[in-house]
């Protein structure tokens, strides 16, 4: 089970491409719009709040990820067929050398 969860809700061409990947029976109501949920861990977790820094977890440990990253993570499931995709995702959403400059730590400033 997630500690965490990322909302991602639907409009219809995001619903397309759940209904593509056979991921229908997963649609769920929140707020009463359409939405699939992505489960992660803590760790996941502590490495959006670095890819996403305005990111917001409410008290039911769930986000919303801003658009970019949403249209990231919906490729990824849409390729993937699955919403266990969080471990492939993370590598694409969280860079961790954001914001280091080219002469980072072990270059001896060269």
């Amino acid at each position: 089970m997630a500690d965490f969860y990322i909302n991602v809700f639907l409009d219809d061409e995001k619903q397309k491409k759940i209904e593509d990947a056979g991921l229908a029976d997963q649609v769920q109501e929140i707020d009463g719009k359409k939405a699939i949920q992505v489960g992660m861990t803590k760790k996941d977790q502590k490495k959006l709040y670095k890819g996403f820094e305005d990111l917001c977890f409410d008290d039911s440990g769930t986000c919303v990820l801003p658009e970019e990253g949403e249209n990231i993570l919906i490729g990824i499931i849409g390729d993937m067929k699955t919403l266990d995709v969080m471990k492939v995702a993370i590598s694409k959403l969280y860079n961790p050398l954001k914001g280091r400059d080219v002469f980072g730590r072990g270059s001896g400033g060269r």
